[in-house]
């Protein structure tokens, strides 16, 4: 009950928690010796608590946000269970160096609980869509892909995050106008898959860019941009799969295939977008030709549609089956909520007058 539940844990080496979806921690803790790419928390015991309901959907996951409320299992099910994701750093990405958190705490109204020792489990495992096979989770050291984001009702562009797909590659990058590029063979995959990399801010070999375009009446339409910053490697055959809530209406693909994907029936968020054979199915190495763009019409729901809280972009994305590295909740473009001062005042100027003129 009120004021909810705060789970505690102390981390076993210098762990911090670059990102949070569905809680946060109650500090942040000391991040200073961290430049750029800021963490969620640093703190050595961190505090989480659940979001409170109406959070924006970019901060939102799977049966979070009840303010840390939640019903006992036989008198509702549905709102028995709170869950958040969180993501580490600085723990390794191999079962010999990421260690068990210690000494969990979990803190309600009344005495609380002391829990017992962490413990592996079984990898999460997942069902493909025949329900035939199951794949594996699995650990990976950085991502290989990023979202940015922009809309047309803000000047403002969300870039991928710094070092989103990790900068161990940063010494060996190439400027877009570098001379090497001209030399042959230069694009020829090597025998180890080094890639020569684009020297970006973000380090991935591949960006994806989602453009809130254009609002009419009944529809709204999102222009879709990848670009592949890798100038020894080509997609052949890519795919690129989206979940957003209103891609249980998608009017029209542009210049794209587009498949929904329905694994749990009665949920309609997820599609899977490639490309048209003999046209761009083939993603080209980094370059003048290293981009496909597509556009999307989607039909509004008017009881769900709105721009605000960051709802129009997508909650997750994936290129080739990996999942994408999104910029932080607090950085989308927003929507602006009040019209400038002076606009105000020259309206409420012209009021007065015709107001005047009326008396008289």
């Amino acid at each position: 009950m009120n004021p909810g539940w705060t789970l505690g844990w102390t981390w076993a080496k210098k762990e911090v928690i670059w990102s949070m979806v569905g809680a946060q921690t109650t500090e942040q803790g000391d991040c200073s010796k961290f430049k750029g790419n800021i963490p969620h928390c640093c703190k050595k015991v961190p505090t989480v608590v659940d979001l409170l309901p109406g959070v924006p959907y970019n901060q939102q996951f799977t049966n979070c946000c009840k303010g840390g409320v939640v019903s006992a299992w036989g008198q509702d099910p549905t709102q028995s269970i709170s869950a958040f994701q969180v993501s580490v750093g600085l723990a390794g990405t191999s079962n010999k160096t990421v260690k068990l958190p210690k000494n969990f705490t979990l803190l309600a109204p009344g005495p609380g609980y002391t829990c017992g020792p962490a413990k592996i489990v079984p990898p999460t495992n997942f069902l493909t869509p025949d329900r035939r096979r199951k794949t594996q989770a699995l650990t990976r050291k950085n991502p290989s892909c990023c979202l940015s984001l922009s809309s047309f009702y803000n000047e403002t562009i969300t870039p991928c995050p710094h070092c989103a797909c990790g900068c161990q590659n940063k010494k060996n990058c190439v400027k877009n106008d570098a001379k090497i590029l001209s030399m042959v063979g230069v694009h020829t995959p090597k025998k180890d898959n080094e890639p020569l990399m684009q020297c970006t801010h973000h380090m991935c070999p591949i960006r994806v860019h989602w453009h809130v375009k254009n609002n009419y009446k009944d529809y709204w339409r999102v222009k879709i941009a990848v670009t592949n910053f890798n100038y020894r490697m080509n997609y052949s055959l890519w795919s690129l799969a989206i979940q957003h809530p209103n891609l249980n209406n998608v009017t029209q693909v542009f210049s794209f295939n587009y498949k929904p994907l329905v694994p749990y029936g009665s949920i309609n968020d997820t599609g899977m977008f490639y490309g048209m054979k003999y046209f761009n199915d083939l993603l080209m190495e980094a370059g003048a030709k290293g981009n496909i763009q597509s556009e999307v019409l989607l039909q509004k729901n008017q009881d769900t549609f709105t721009f605000k809280q960051g709802w129009a972009f997508p909650h997750k994305v994936y290129f080739n089956g990996d999942e994408c590295m999104l910029p932080p909740p607090d950085s989308y473009p927003f929507l602006p909520n009040s019209a400038p001062a002076s606009l105000l005042t020259f309206k409420a100027l012209i009021f007065s007058l015709l107001l005047l003129l009326a008396l008289l």
